[in-house]
């Protein structure tokens, strides 16, 4: 699966952390899975370029820096418009899993606890929406998923 449509920029970062003690690394890769980032390699994450990915990988290399660590920022694309696709396709994947385990949860809900889960599936589907940069159809089944679990409007 392709995106169709090139991404003017991405923010790279690329950063090292001492192996001791481990907290900071850990803190680092929660946040890194929190943004839903591309990994290109080892201590080498990219997002699409806008204001708030580059501001977040400022915010985490500084971090980085605070706990002895090296992490430098970076703006650029990739020269071979498959390694960007990948990237893509990549990122589509990962967000796609998350929607499905949405949809899944939605059908098998208990009625008696049909209002709890459904307050707790919209606030996940909100924050996966904060880092799905390229919708997958898995997205619209989420929703439709949550739209049936009440059958109110989910957006």
């Amino acid at each position: 699966m392709t995106s169709g449509r090139p991404v003017a920029d991405w923010v790279l970062l690329s950063y090292r952390l001492p192996r001791e003690p481990s907290t900071p690394r850990i803190a680092v890769w929660r946040k890194l899975t929190r943004l839903g980032v591309a990994r290109i390699g080892d201590g080498l994450v990219a997002l699409p370029a806008d204001a708030r990915t580059r501001e977040q990988f400022e915010w985490l290399a500084q971090e980085i820096g605070e706990h002895g660590g090296d992490a430098t920022t970076w703006l650029g694309r990739p020269l071979d418009p498959g390694q960007e696709e990948h990237m893509i396709d990549e990122l589509r994947a990962a967000r796609a899993a998350e929607y499905r385990r949405i949809a899944d949860q939605a059908r098998v809900a208990p009625p008696e606890d049909q209002v709890r889960v459904l307050r707790r599936l919209r606030e996940e589907l909100r924050r996966i929406g904060q880092r799905d940069f390229f919708p997958p159809p898995e997205r619209d089944a989420a929703e439709a998923a949550l739209r049936a679990l009440t059958g109110v409007e989910v957006r």
